[in-house]
């Protein structure tokens, strides 16, 4: 899982950024975000600055935290407020190889007036990270 994960953070491209869920799906482990701060808290020589909360949020505290910005906005990543504007500099990874820019999508072209939109909220997320096992059944408490 460790490599899987370490492979996805290695796709965000200079000037783009991810949320610890999105890597967590596009290493094909859904749910396990708690991972990936781990890998990248472990791990040296990994694009960290590039990976933030839900919604663009920077989750470090103190030194880290200024750090990281700083780091975003060298890449040229634009910040609305204290979060990173994700409809401009998020990068949504593709299920194969290759990897499929926010803001764009196969049927934009074929809508008449309007143009596809991802942003934080717009499940696309949920979209990739679709389980290919059933959820567990639930049990009522005795």
């Amino acid at each position: 899982m460790r490599e899987r994960i370490i492979t996805a953070i290695q796709e965000i491209p200079e000037g783009k950024v991810s949320t610890y869920g999105a890597v967590a799906c596009a290493a094909g482990c859904p749910g396990a975000a708690r991972q990936v701060a781990a890998v990248l808290h472990r791990s040296q020589g990994m694009p960290w600055q590039r990976v933030l909360g839900a919604g663009g949020e920077i989750k470090l505290r103190g030194e880290w935290a200024i750090e990281q910005r700083f780091r975003l906005e060298s890449e040229g990543v634009k910040f609305r407020g204290r979060r990173v504007d994700m409809r401009q500099h998020g990068f949504t990874f593709s299920k194969g190889a290759g990897a499929r820019k926010t803001g764009t999508s196969k049927t934009a072209g074929k809508r008449k007036g309007k143009a596809a939109t991802f942003g934080p909220r717009s499940g696309l997320n949920s979209l990739i990270c679709r389980r290919t096992s059933a959820a567990p059944p639930r049990h009522k408490n005795l």
